[in-house]
C-alpha cells in the first residue's frame, strides 16, 4: 500500500475537486480522516487533464492524511499508481468482479474501493466485494443509483443500502461508509441521515464540505451509555466463564464481545 494509512477507524471521507488544488489543500487541513481527490463528477470535461496533472503533483509527496483518488477513467491509473502520496483508488461505476481484476492489474497492491452506482452493481455486490485481496471497502454511489432505479423517496434506497452492508460483512470488509448528503446547509438532515445509516450498519460517511465533518463524527461515535454497556460486556467476558447473561438480561457471547470491543475502539477516538 502506498502512503501512510491512519491506524484509527475512519469516520469522515471528504471529497475535494482535483482541478482546485487550493480546495484540496484546505481539505487536507480540515480534520477529515481521509481526503478523496475527485477526478470524476466534480471536474468539468475540459478540466480533466489539468485535474489529473494537479493531482499527480500533489501525490508526489506523502501526506499526514490518507489521500484517495476517485478516478475518471482507468487511463488515469498508470499516472497515479506509482506516486508515494496515493493511499487508495475510488473506482466509480463498477458492475462486475472482472472490472476489479482489470483495475488491480493496473495498480497492484493499491487499496481499491469500488463504488456501486446502478442496479447491476448492487446485484453483484458480494462478487465485487470479494473479487480481489486489494479491495478494502465498497460503497454506494447514491446519486447515480437513484437515477438508475427511478427512486423518488429516500426509503427506496433502503434495500440497496442493506445489500451493500451485508456484502461488505460477508466479504470480511469494514462496514461501508454512507454516501454524501448533498445539502451542505441542512446539518439537521445530515445528522438524522447519519443516525439512520448507523442503525442500518454503516460506519462513517463521505462529505462534500468541511462543515459536515463534525456532524458525521458525532453521529458515529458511541454515546456514553454505549461505552458503559461495552465496558460491562468486556469485563464480564474477562471472567472466562463462557456465555453468560448480564444483570439487565443481555446475553454475552463471542459476537457480543467483539461488538463491544469495536465500540470501545471507536470511543478511543474522542480521548
Amino acid at each position: 500500500m502506498n502512503g501512510m494509512e491512519r491506524l484509527r477507524t475512519p469516520l469522515t471521507w471528504l471529497y475535494a475537486p482535483g482541478d482546485r488544488p487550493e480546495v484540496v489543500g484546505k481539505a487536507l487541513a480540515s480534520g477529515a480522516d481521509v481526503v478523496i481527490v475527485d477526478l470524476e463528477d466534480a471536474v468539468a470535461p475540459h478540466r480533466k487533464a489539468y485535474a489529473l496533472d494537479a493531482t499527480a503533483d500533489l501525490l508526489a509527496d506523502a501526506h499526514p492524511v490518507p489521500v484517495h483518488v476517485r478516478v475518471h477513467s482507468p487511463l488515469d491509473i498508470p499516472t497515479l499508481a506509482p506516486l508515494p502520496g496515493l493511499c487508495g483508488l475510488r473506482v466509480p461505476k463498477v458492475t462486475h468482479a472482472t472490472d476489479i481484476h482489470r483495475i488491480a492489474g493496473l495498480a497492484p497492491g493499491l487499496s481499491l474501493y469500488p463504488l456501486l452506482e446502478n442496479a447491476l452493481a448492487v446485484e453483484h455486490a458480494y462478487a465485487i466485494a470479494s473479487a480481489h485481496p486489494d479491495v478494502r471497502g465498497i460503497a454506494l454511489g447514491e446519486a447515480d443509483l437513484r437515477a438508475d432505479l427511478g427512486v423518488r423517496d429516500d426509503s427506496g434506497l433502503d434495500w440497496p443500502r442493506s445489500r451493500v452492508v451485508v456484502a461488505a460483512r460477508a466479504a470480511a470488509l469494514p462496514p461501508p461508509a454512507q454516501s454524501v448528503h448533498p445539502d451542505i446547509g441542512d446539518l439537521d438532515a445530515l445528522a438524522a441521515g447519519c443516525a439512520r445509516g448507523r442503525a442500518m450498519g454503516f460506519l462513517g460517511r463521505a462529505a462534500i464540505h468541511p462543515r459536515q465533518l463534525p456532524v458525521i463524527e458525532r453521529a458515529y461515535l458511541p454515546t456514553p451509555q454505549e461505552v458503559d454497556a461495552a465496558l460491562e460486556v468486556v469485563a464480564a467476558a474477562a471472567t472466562g466463564r463462557g456465555a453468560l447473561a448480564l444483570p439487565d438480561g443481555r446475553f454475552v457471547d463471542a459476537a457480543v464481545v467483539e461488538g463491544a470491543h469495536r465500540v470501545l475502539a471507536l470511543a478511543s477516538r474522542a480521548a
